[in-house]
């Protein structure tokens, strides 16, 4: 596997010292936590199963290297962008295991755009904040959306369904957030563009509230 913006490299460690994986990279573009993931790889006497390499994004995959990419900790559109950059690099992979911090409705979008199937999802809470990670492979991506399209790419086809507890909790304070940037565009000049941005909002508070609402029923 390869873990791209590694940190630490506790990802690939944990993997490998678990029996889990046989062969990892580990990637940094910062010179410093790259210095730290060959200290922490080393220190744990790992140095012959996982490669540290200092390069940006799927730079530092050749081609046929990895069957399965890790990226967690960014922003959704900064995840699809090392994916655009490094297409080529992606053919013999067969999983991504994805966790963006925001914006997770960019990565289904381009998973529907490029052939890859999410076949499953999870969200979770630590430490006061919530995080999804989702997972794709090859296959049909139309597969597990339903008919609302919109709501499944905003909230996610797998915990519309089943909705945890972290799950209420983010949309709920998602739904109250967009609420208040609502009432401030109401107390704005109206432009082309507050009118634009309220739609946008009216729409996302109302799936929110069709959401949460059948989970309540």
């Amino acid at each position: 596997m390869a873990d791209i913006g590694s940190d630490h490299a506790y990802l690939p460690c944990f993997l490998m010292k678990n029996g889990h994986i046989l062969f990892a990279i580990a990637g940094e573009v910062a010179k410093g936590p790259f210095q730290s993931a060959e200290r922490n790889v080393s220190t744990q006497g790992l140095s012959a199963n996982i490669a540290v390499r200092l390069g940006d994004g799927l730079d530092v995959i050749n081609p046929d290297e990895v069957d399965c990419i890790t990226i967690a900790g960014m922003g959704g559109s900064l995840i699809t962008e090392i994916l655009e950059r490094g297409k080529e690099k992606l053919h013999s992979v067969k999983r991504l295991v994805l966790q963006p911090n925001i914006n997770a409705i960019v990565i289904r979008k381009w998973f529907l755009e490029n052939s890859w199937e999410l076949v499953a999802e999870e969200i979770i809470e630590e430490d006061g904040k919530i995080y999804e990670i989702l997972v794709a492979e090859r296959g049909n991506p139309k597969r597990p959306y339903g008919q609302n399209l919109e709501a499944d790419l905003l909230f996610g086809p797998y915990l519309v369904r089943f909705q945890p507890e972290a799950f209420k909790k983010k949309w709920t304070a998602e739904k109250k957030n967009w609420l208040r940037i609502y009432n401030m565009l109401e107390q704005a000049s109206e432009t082309e563009e507050t009118i634009e941005k309220k739609q946008e909002l009216l729409t996302k508070i109302r799936l929110a509230e069709e959401v949460l609402s059948d989970e309540d029923s």
